[in-house]
């Protein structure tokens, strides 16, 4: 099989991915654009034109973070609206509220690697909840917004699914015990199988949709997972780990979002700026950023069943 491939690599930045591309009259959405790869997503999706509203919790932040968007790119039509996508009915309301077509919609907002186990009020696990549910519900919400003019999804996932599949007898650990990264990780796999599905269900709508891997960038996601009191296990994986700028994270993000590179590509797994090879979970054991996607995120028969279940979730 051939993978999609790009001039790109893992030091590329979001701006020189975009370099040429002009993303006048589009019209994007990013979640969590107030804070780390969202900031950098969004002022590359605003320096190449686009109509930028930065969904976020806090929306005094949000402001913040578009005036200096506006001030850095000269692009006045970068907006803010409240989004708490651990709130279902936060989601329907975004969506709600969304006049007109949507052409980007980037899922980049998420949570990492809670210490306990915390459960929604509908009793969903957190990661799950967040990372995927209100993410489904948001998409889902959008889809005739997405649908106007073939919009393109952009979902952030990580090599952290090689952690986990999806557990469907299991995914709320109430008949096992809570491991952080095996949550995280199994909310990154929900977001590959979600744009897998996507991609089947709404190709006939004009609407792409694929998973990302943004790399590990240092950011207040690893608040959890990496504390100012880790282990001396952990800070040895810290210091090893091959971090990278906020800038260089979002650089798959906007190629799959505003590329013309990946046009009409879709219900596939990116990585360093291209499509990444299926690998076995495994070799996050001997390599600490591993490039590729394990099979089970790419099940189109776990990507179904993964859908039925959302679409339960989100309308109950």
């Amino acid at each position: 099989m051939t993978f999609l491939s790009t001039p790109f690599n893992r030091d590329t930045t979001a701006d020189e991915v975009l370099r040429g591309v002009d993303l006048t009259g589009r019209r994007a959405v990013v979640t969590g654009g107030s804070s780390g790869v969202g900031v950098e997503t969004a002022r590359a999706l605003a320096r190449a034109g686009a109509e930028v509203t930065l969904a976020v919790r806090n929306t005094a932040k949000g402001a913040k973070v578009a005036a200096e968007i506006t001030a850095d790119t000269g692009n006045q039509a970068v907006l803010v609206a409240p989004l708490e996508l651990t709130d279902l009915d936060s989601a329907r309301a975004f969506a709600a509220a969304w006049q007109g077509p949507l052409h980007i919609l980037v899922n980049n907002a998420g949570i990492m690697a809670l210490p306990e186990l915390q459960l929604t009020p509908q009793g969903w696990e957190a990661q799950f909840a967040t990372n995927h549910l209100g993410h489904f519900a948001l998409a889902t919400g959008l889809h005739h917004a997405l649908a106007a003019e073939g919009g393109r999804i952009a979902a952030l996932s990580s090599t952290a699914h090689l952690y986990s599949p999806v557990v469907f007898h299991d995914i709320n650990f109430a008949r096992r015990p809570y491991v952080p990264l095996e949550a995280y990780g199994q909310s990154k796999t929900a977001i590959v199988l979600f744009a897998v599905e996507a991609g089947r269900r709404w190709a006939a709508d004009g609407i792409t949709a694929n998973a990302v891997m943004p790399g590990g960038i240092r950011t207040p996601l690893q608040q959890h997972a990496f504390g100012e009191d880790m282990s001396d296990e952990a800070r040895a994986v810290y210091d090893a780990y091959p971090w990278r700028t906020a800038a260089q994270g979002a650089a798959t993000s906007v190629l799959v979002a505003g590329s013309p590179l990946v046009e009409g590509v879709t219900g596939r797994y990116f990585q360093n700026s291209a499509e990444a090879p299926v690998i076995d979970p495994k070799e996050l054991e001997t390599d600490i950023e591993p490039v590729g996607v394990a099979r089970y995120a790419l099940d189109p028969v776990a990507a179904e069943r993964l859908w039925e279940l959302s679409t339960a979730a989100v309308s109950a």
